[in-house]
């Protein structure tokens, strides 16, 4: 959701298990439990990196949004992966977790307010939770309930299961605004932001702000537990950003475009026929970058806020949906990046054989003909593919392989992806691409960022084993070079499973990651 399905999958094997459940509030401070096998493994391997900070300039801030690294799931809102501060550096990093419900409980999207508190959306059987948590002890200060999405009352009364995977809407891409606020869109097709406030007990809370109804623009006859079977349709609101003028834009999942004007409340929409959107967006100065299934498109928003397509660019989407995608289509969030005189966006395809990585020139005068940068095929021939949003930093880029992943039940009993990943940089002359380094890390599903205060990369890894034993890794690797440099063992089982959650670095260097059962912090102890 882009990385892509995080909260939404992670309630799966809850809905398999669980036939009603509650949430107790405040939650138990519990630690996410082992599987059997965790002392038979490698609890670290590797040693300290030195900190060597990457030349280059930080992506633009965006006005709207939280500072860099503070704001969403891909840090900013060029889609960059990447933190101007440090990450865990391997100097005896220490592990601790937070379960957040009895099943379930993935927090994906980890945003940070200028206190440096968390802000997050973590799934469960009976909805998503929006959390306020403590960053040192990550203990609930105050939660807010977001109502139950469709696809798990759908997964529960038809066994079908694949709904709840499929479903990448009802908040899981949020984003922190810059006066600290949460906002997101609901399963109701409301978009909501919402506020956190101290009492004088010095308790907290969440206080809804504003509230922003889309059902006169998106189709809203949808499974609830008194309209288990409706006669029309339901369009699942998936992502929403600001643009640079502070509108809100927001996509479903049928291809509805549309914006919000937050001042008016003013809504406009459009409707890209015939395709899917199931990724999040990215934004810059010049315009809103979406990837449908079919296409990547820039736009921009009319005089009265309608969104108008400024360019548009089909692409390889090959011939089905290959395991560890979602569907037929790009699996990233458009990645904006650049440096010089050019301004690029890049995707990757879904091309049978190989998928391939796409640069493109984002410029709107520039001639279709003249568009594509360049085409380089990835991984290895007929396992191939992604479902998590690039890194990009200067003119350079990271892509993880996540054939083979589908779900929390794919990599038991000791199995693991054929894995790899890939840096390729753009050349100067913006006459094409090349490959810098290949290495063979397997991050199934991970949404990878880089800290470009160290210069290392964070994955979160599994290697197969022959005991059996499914023992997930934070992986520190050199940016540079691609020389993984520490490995630092989160915990074993399927609670440990990242279920396609990102890696989120905070501002005092902790690496967060969202895990079935809850939250993972890795921090160095020296």
């Amino acid at each position: 959701m882009s990385r892509r399905r995080t909260l939404s999958s992670a309630l799966a094997l809850t809905a398999l298990t669980v036939s009603a459940a509650s949430f107790a509030y405040p939650a138990q401070a519990d630690d996410i439990p082992k599987a059997p096998g965790h002392r038979l493994v490698d609890q670290y391997t590797g040693g300290p990196a030195d900190a060597r900070p990457l030349p280059g300039e930080q992506p633009p801030q965006h006005p709207y949004l939280a500072a860099n690294g503070r704001s969403g799931m891909h840090a900013d809102a060029a889609g960059s992966g990447t933190y101007p501060w440090n990450g865990p550096l391997g100097k005896k990093p220490q592990v601790s977790s937070e379960k957040m419900a009895a099943l379930g409980g993935e927090c994906a999207t980890v945003t940070f307010d200028k206190a440096g508190r968390i802000v997050t959306v973590c799934g469960t059987f009976t909805g998503f939770l929006v959390k306020l948590l403590d960053p040192d002890t990550m203990d609930t200060l105050a939660e807010y309930k977001l109502p139950q999405r469709p696809s798990t009352v759908e997964a529960i009364t038809r066994l079908d299961f694949s709904k709840i995977f499929k479903d990448t809407s009802g908040g899981a891409y949020s984003y922190l605004d810059d006066k600290d606020r949460l906002v997101l869109a609901d399963s109701r097709q409301h978009i909501v932001r919402l506020a956190h406030e101290q009492a004088a007990d010095g308790s907290w809370r969440f206080v809804v702000d504003k509230d922003w109804d889309l059902t006169a623009h998106v189709p809203h006859d949808c499974v609830t537990w008194t309209n288990l079977y409706p006669s029309g349709e339901c369009d699942p609101v998936t992502s929403v950003m600001p643009d640079w003028e502070g509108r809100i834009w927001w996509v479903t999942r049928q291809g509805r475009v549309g914006t919000v004007d937050p001042a008016s409340g003013d809504i406009r929409s459009i409707r890209l026929e015939g395709e899917e959107i199931q990724n999040s967006f990215s934004v810059a100065e010049d315009g809103v970058s979406i990837v449908s299934d079919h296409a990547l498109y820039s736009f921009r928003a009319g005089k009265d806020g309608t969104p108008k397509a400024l360019w548009r660019q089909t692409y390889d989407r090959g011939t089905g949906t290959k395991p560890g995608s979602v569907n037929q289509g790009s699996g990233t969030t458009p990645d904006l990046f650049g440096q010089g005189d050019d301004d690029y966006v890049a995707i990757t395809d879904n091309a049978d054989d190989r998928m391939n990585v796409l640069v493109y020139r984002r410029g709107e005068d520039v001639a279709d003909d003249k568009r594509l940068v360049c085409k380089v095929p990835v991984f290895r021939s007929g396992a191939s593919t992604t479902d998590n949003s690039l890194i990009t930093w200067g003119n350079s880029l990271v892509v993880e392989n996540n054939y083979g992943y589908e779900n929390i039940t794919s990599l038991t009993f000791g199995r693991s992806v054929v894995g790899g990943v890939s840096r390729i940089d753009v050349r100067e002359d913006g006459s094409g691409c090349d490959t810098v380094w290949e290495s063979d890390v397997r991050a199934p599903s991970n949404v990878p960022k880089l800290s470009t205060a160290s210069g290392l990369l964070y994955f979160y890894t599994k290697e197969p084993s022959s005991l059996g034993i499914d023992a997930w890794y934070l992986t520190a690797v050199d940016f540079r070079t691609g020389e993984t440099k520490w490995k630092r063992l989160a915990g074993t089982g399927i609670a440990y499973d990242n279920n396609w959650a990102p890696v989120t670095l905070g501002p005092d260097g902790t690496a967060y990651v969202g895990v079935f059962n809850g939250l993972v912090a890795v921090r160095d102890a020296e």
